[in-house]
């Protein structure tokens, strides 16, 4: 079975991010996928918090502050630099005899918009890096 993994480094751009998920999203229902396209998220922060207390520190100080400071509090969050890295990963897992419709996938999703914007690799079976970064894919949740 012919298994590929793309690695879309999005940095610290979660629209980006989001919008190619939704992106896969859509081609899984559009073109009745299932499971021979999967995607999972690899998030990490440099400062060493995890990314739910990184998440919710923000929401409590918009929460606190009347309406006139929430854009004062949107212009201090956008100030301090963001240390996360989003990093997208999706296997493409297609039977034997879908070869050409795995060729077509891997050609058309670093062509997409969301795609082209971000730093991409692909990894595919027979390649040396492909047991760790599959390793890496499964232990993702």
């Amino acid at each position: 079975m012919p298994e590929s993994i793309f690695i879309f480094d999005f940095g610290a751009n979660e629209e980006a991010a989001q919008q190619a998920r939704h992106k896969i999203d859509a081609w899984k229902q559009g073109f009745r996928l299932g499971n021979k396209m999967l995607l999972k998220f690899e998030r990490s922060n440099s400062e060493g918090a995890t990314e739910e207390e990184s998440a919710k520190e923000p929401r409590k100080a918009a929460r606190g502050k009347a309406a006139s400071n929430k854009s004062a509090a949107a212009k201090t969050d956008a100030e301090k630099p963001n240390s996360s890295n989003i990093r997208l990963l999706v296997r493409l897992a297609f039977s034997d005899h879908e070869k050409l419709s795995h060729q077509r996938w891997l050609e058309r999703i670093p062509a997409e918009e969301p795609f082209k914007s971000a730093r991409g690799q692909m990894i595919r079976t027979g390649d040396p890096e492909f047991p760790e970064t599959a390793d890496l894919f499964d232990s993702l949740d």
